[in-house]
């Protein structure tokens, strides 16, 4: 019996889907309700980021739900709707010309006419084993998505640019103090940012220190390690959650050379539209958008490409008939 790759070997279709977050998922039901059979291929981590997110509170017509739960939903509706989905990781891609190439991670290859990417971003962490062990129990990425869980706890922010700077001040709608922890003893964020950050009561910056380790009993932070640069010092502070806002690494360096890209990795895009600088290529959710990272907002990507790879399609397709 052929194994899914094996069995995928070679095969073309008028659509290929690269990534399963809710951008790839999204794409893949409503390229399936246009009829053009699909074929979406997961990825290394099957469902994307929230499948790493507990509970989700954000989502449109789910007052809570759990993240895994919400991707399998996802996925078994594009495939009830006929979207072939294959377990298999892209390593290599041929986009100098149509059919696209795509080759897997076993030798498999994929050609299609038209390729949606939507392989997202992943956040940077600091690179703990505790502060591993404790994401989805206090530890997270995504102020965002997550500070609501944190209404009138004690929180830490890190990082200096930004992201860090706009999660504090987010985070201090909801937390009763918030705690900013900066390597060095200024900020990278833009003026304006710092001007209201260091303006908040709530929110107390902390210069030239690092988060050593993350303490907690097991089931929920409970306090952090941290270390002063420049003396060596040690010190313990007591908060319920830690915010990690040090950047994140768009999943692109498979397309570079191939596709446009900003000076972080992100593919570009045209304005108003998921359409890169190869015809016939979308872009959809976090691997090309850097400033909202939410899932709805790559939902709404993964809807765009797909419309736009029909479009593209049945345009490709006009094209050729009156050629001949």
């Amino acid at each position: 019996m052929r194994t899914t790759t094996e069995a995928a070997a070679r095969r073309h279709s008028k659509l290929l889907i690269i990534g399963s977050g809710p951008a790839g998922y999204t794409a893949a039901i409503y390229a399936s309700r246009s009829a053009l059979a699909p074929m979406l291929i997961e990825g290394l981590q099957p469902g994307g980021q929230l499948t790493i997110t507990t509970e989700v509170e954000n989502w449109p017509g789910d007052t809570r739900v759990q993240g895994p739960d919400l991707m399998a939903r996802m996925g078994e509706h594009a495939r009830q709707l006929g979207t072939e989905i294959i377990q298999d990781y892209i390593v290599e891609v041929d986009l100098s010309r149509r059919p696209f190439v795509a080759v897997g991670d076993g030798g498999a290859r994929y050609t299609a006419d038209s390729l949606v990417i939507a392989t997202g971003a992943n956040a940077r962490w600091l690179g703990l084993d505790s502060e591993r062990l404790y994401r989805g129990k206090g530890v997270s990425a995504c102020a965002t998505c997550d500070g609501y869980f944190f209404r009138q706890r004690v929180v830490a922010v890190v990082g200096g640019g930004n992201t860090a700077v706009e999660d504090a001040l987010h985070m201090a709608h909801f937390a009763s103090e918030v705690y900013l922890i900066h390597r060095r003893d200024s900020l990278r964020a833009d003026k304006t940012n710092q001007a209201r950050l260091l303006a908040n009561e709530k929110i107390r910056p902390i210069w030239n220190t690092e988060v050593a380790e993350v303490l907690g009993d097991g089931k929920k932070v409970t306090g952090l390690c941290l270390k002063q640069r420049l003396s060596g010092e040690s010190s313990t502070l007591p908060v319920d959650g830690l915010f990690v806002a040090i950047g994140h690494d768009p999943a692109t360096s498979l397309f570079k050379g191939q596709l446009a890209m900003d000076e972080d990795g992100y593919l570009l895009v045209t304005p108003g539209s998921t359409a890169t600088s190869v015809a016939g290529v979308f872009a959809a959710g976090d691997v090309q958008d850097k400033h909202f990272r939410q899932a709805v907002v790559s939902a709404g990507m993964g809807c765009m490409a797909a419309l736009e790879a029909e479009r593209f399609l049945i345009n490709t397709q006009a094209g050729a008939s009156q050629a001949e």
